[in-house]
C-alpha cells in the first residue's frame, strides 16, 4: 500500500509540474494597436459601440464595472483584465480616461476557450479619439 501511495504521489507531482509548464507557455507577450471599446455594447450590438458617438456610454459602462476591450485594427477583440500595476480594479481610472481612444499597448495575452484576455503592462501610445462617428450616428446612447 505504501508503494502504491508513493507511485500515486509521484504521478500527481509529474502531472502538476507538466500543467505548470503548459500554463506558462499559454501566456504570450504581444503589442496591440486598436480602439478601446465598451465590451457590452460592442458584443451585444445594443448600440453602435465605437468612436466619438459612443464615448460617454463607454465611460459609464467602464465605471460600472463592464470590462474594457481593445478592438485591434484587424478586428480581433481583446478583453482587458488588468492595466499596468492595478490588479484590484477592472474599471481602472487610466482606462476610463482613454475610452474610445486609438491606442498601442503592450501586454500578456492569455487565451482560454476562444476568448483573448490581455493583461496590459504599458500603454505605449495614445492617439486620442480618431474615429469621429458622432458625425454619422449622433451622440449615444441617446442618438441612435
Amino acid at each position: 500500500m505504501l508503494r502504491f501511495a508513493r507511485s500515486f504521489a509521484l504521478v500527481l507531482l509529474v502531472v502538476f509540474l507538466s500543467m505548470q509548464g503548459a500554463r506558462a507557455d499559454d501566456v504570450k507577450r504581444i503589442r496591440v494597436e486598436g480602439e478601446l471599446i465598451d465590451t457590452w455594447c460592442y458584443v451585444t450590438e445594443i448600440m453602435y459601440a465605437r468612436g466619438s458617438a459612443h464615448f460617454q456610454c463607454a465611460v459609464w459602462c467602464a465605471v460600472g464595472g463592464i470590462p474594457v476591450s481593445i478592438r485591434a485594427n484587424d478586428g480581433t477583440l481583446y478583453i482587458v483584465l488588468r492595466v499596468e500595476d492595478d490588479s484590484q480594479n477592472v474599471s481602472n481610472s487610466a482606462m476610463i480616461r482613454i475610452q474610445s481612444h486609438q491606442v498601442t499597448v503592450d501586454g500578456d495575452l492569455i487565451e482560454r476557450d476562444g476568448v483573448k484576455y490581455l493583461l496590459v503592462t504599458q500603454v505605449a501610445d495614445d492617439k486620442g479619439i480618431i474615429d469621429l462617428t458622432h458625425e454619422k450616428f449622433g451622440i449615444q446612447p441617446w442618438g441612435m
